[in-house]
């Protein structure tokens, strides 16, 4: 079942680039978080969105928020993406599926993983969710709806 507006956003863990265990529990319900759903690293798209999330990056930390990108991709695979655009934010492997099944979020075009995006307020319930395969709006809209809370 997918989470909706209204809802807390689920505890869960998940390793990050550094290969340790990322717990949620150590940002929702302390912080505005940004958690963002995409297919693939180092496609165009997930490219465009993750250098969108990061040259606006200050702008969250401004707002008091976390940003959290997750894909399937390994740890390895994130890393490198990590590094090569300097990504400044927290990116998690969900190699098996687990979070995006947790999250309901589902398939684009049937095959390719969608991209979705959940925000929180500092409480840990949702204020927003937007899905669009259109990279660039993901971070405008989340941006929008930080600045009112």
């Amino acid at each position: 079942m997918a989470l909706k507006v209204g809802d807390r956003l689920p505890d869960f863990t998940a390793i990050n680039t550094e290969g340790t265990v990322f717990d949620s529990k150590d940002y929702i319900g302390k912080q505005p978080v940004v958690i963002y759903f995409y297919p693939k690293d180092n496609t165009p798209g997930c490219t465009v969105q993750a250098c969108g999330f990061r040259d606006n990056y200050q702008d969250f930390k401004d707002l008091g928020a976390e940003v959290i990108g997750i894909s399937a991709d390994s740890v390895t695979s994130h890393l490198k993406f990590k590094s090569k655009f300097n990504l400044p934010f927290i990116l998690l492997s969900d190699a098996d599926k687990k979070l995006r099944k947790l999250f309901g979020v589902e398939n684009s075009l049937i095959f390719l993983p969608g991209r979705e995006t959940f925000v929180a307020n500092k409480n840990g319930v949702i204020i927003m969710i937007f899905n669009s395969m259109s990279s660039k709006i993901h971070i405008e809209k989340a941006l929008q709806i930080l600045k009112k809370v």
